[in-house]
């Protein structure tokens, strides 16, 4: 099987609701999460019959800046620079709920409210790094990859150098 990875590095803050030790609190990382992708044609095919129909005319799972394009960049505008909350996280809710009766009475030319409003991204998962990659291989992947003929096989989402968490696509070939 012919698989294609591209890296992409983002920076965001998250909190793990429900976390015995310090990751309960509010910080973040310099995540490096990492794509690997694979043609739609691979399930369907049996046995390498020596014509590998995986690849395309030029010899490719899919042109890299098409990952770039659709998956990094997704990425960036969605995660990056940005605090990911479970959306069902009750310290993250009342803490935008005071955050947000505060800005009312701001003076500052920015509005708080804004700046908190478009800085959270309300997730409907933990913001683990393996939740965080099973949604980008279950949720995202498909969505954004949709009409190129290629598959998001499987995700790893580093958070230090040290740590990271992969989740993979299941599907029989």
């Amino acid at each position: 099987m012919f698989r294609i990875e591209r890296y992409h590095d983002i920076s965001c803050g998250h909190r793990v609701a429900g976390h015995e030790n310090k990751c309960r609190h509010l910080h973040g990382h310099n995540y490096r999460v990492t794509f690997v992708c694979v043609s739609e044609s691979t399930l369907s095919m049996g046995p390498y019959d020596g014509d590998s129909k995986e690849l395309d005319d030029v010899g490719r799972v899919i042109d890299f800046s098409v990952v770039k394009e659709r998956l990094c960049m997704w990425l960036e505008n969605v995660w990056d620079h940005k605090f990911l909350a479970w959306e069902h996280d009750t310290v993250m809710r009342n803490i935008t709920k005071l955050c947000g009766a505060a800005c009312w009475s701001s003076k500052n030319d920015e509005s708080v409210h804004d700046v908190l409003d478009s800085s959270i991204v309300w997730t409907p998962f933990n913001p683990t790094a393996e939740n965080m990659a099973e949604y980008l291989v279950n949720t995202v992947g498909p969505h954004v990859l949709q009409g190129t003929g290629v598959m998001l096989l499987e995700c790893r989402v580093e958070e230090t150098r040290k740590c990271s968490a992969a989740f993979t696509k299941d599907f029989d070939i």
